[in-house]
């Protein structure tokens, strides 16, 4: 059983968006699978590395379109960018330093971050981004 599964709510409407947001679900459920067949630790470097550089292109998407549609509240949707950024980053090195990185705070962290994000920030701009004609 996957931790997140994706459903047409968190749809924002734009089709290279959600795809981007059902990879970012699929890395989450990678590690909760592992986590389940009790290969966590062993994943979460990797895991990490994949979701870091994921969400750097998934972010440069949603900026690419919010500096071409000239989207006003960018610099507070990049701010959130920047922010979870710097804790997944923080992360990764507290793993590189050998410090301990629950596995479980890790997936909750993300899930969190992920569904509020999409819900709550994501949701806003979807439908100014639709009518510009980006679907």
């Amino acid at each position: 059983m996957s931790l997140m599964n994706w459903t047409d709510s968190l749809s924002v409407n734009i089709r290279e968006i959600d795809d981007q947001h059902k990879k970012l679900v699929g890395i989450l459920n990678e590690l909760h699978d592992a986590m389940k067949a009790g290969q966590g630790a062993k994943m979460t470097g990797n895991v990490l590395t994949e979701l870091i550089k994921y969400v750097g292109t998934h972010f440069a998407t949603e900026e690419k379109y919010f500096a071409q549609y000239a989207y006003p509240d960018t610099v507070k949707h990049k701010a959130e960018h920047d922010d979870l950024t710097k804790k997944a980053l923080d992360l990764q090195k507290q793993f590189q330093d050998g410090k301990p990185v629950l596995t479980v705070e890790l997936l909750n962290f993300l899930k969190n971050w992920l569904t509020n994000h999409i819900m709550g920030t994501d949701k806003k701009y979807s439908p100014y981004l639709n009518s510009k004609g980006l679907v």
